[in-house]
């Protein structure tokens, strides 16, 4: 049986940044506390769900290192928890990239922090369409992602619809 290496690890993390970088660029104003129900607080908004995957990626690094430590971090302003993500991201890969640095689980990590990170990034897209602001699909399979390319800046789209 195949393993999560470090690599496909790395590979995982960028597609995360090219997925989230479509998802968290160009919001409408005030999109950050956009609610499906305004009444119902236990919907996270944009801004909640954005700080959530900011502390999803301190909690891997962390894991990542071989220590479990968790942290609630208030929500910020969107252009600060944005740039807070993606410096996150590139913290993680470049524990990822090193020989000796990474003491954690492949397979745990991926389980925990990314494959939830997946969800949410899902959320803010449904929350971007239901804010009329939707994305556009994109055949990924054919998007030019790489590990280590992890920051806001991502190559341009080849094939939206």
């Amino acid at each position: 049986m195949e393993h999560v290496t470090q690599l496909s690890l790395r590979h995982c993390l960028a597609a995360v940044a090219y997925r989230s970088g479509k998802v968290l660029r160009d919001v409408p104003r005030d999109f950050s506390h956009f609610a499906l129900d305004r009444h119902d607080e236990s919907f996270r908004t944009p801004g909640q769900l954005l700080s959530h995957l900011c502390d999803l990626y301190d909690w891997a690094l962390c894991l990542a290192k071989g220590e479990y430590r968790w942290k609630d971090t208030p929500q910020g302003e969107w252009p600060d928890d944005v740039a807070r993500f993606f410096a996150a991201l590139e913290r993680l890969d470049v524990v990822l990239a090193s020989d000796d640095g990474f003491k954690g689980s492949p397979e745990r990590i991926f389980q925990g922090p990314i494959a939830d990170s997946l969800t949410h990034i899902g959320q803010l897209a449904l929350l971007r369409r239901a804010a009329g602001a939707p994305i556009k699909g994109e055949n990924y399979y054919r998007a030019e992602i790489e590990a280590g390319r992890v920051g806001a800046e991502q190559a341009t789209p080849i094939r939206e619809f």
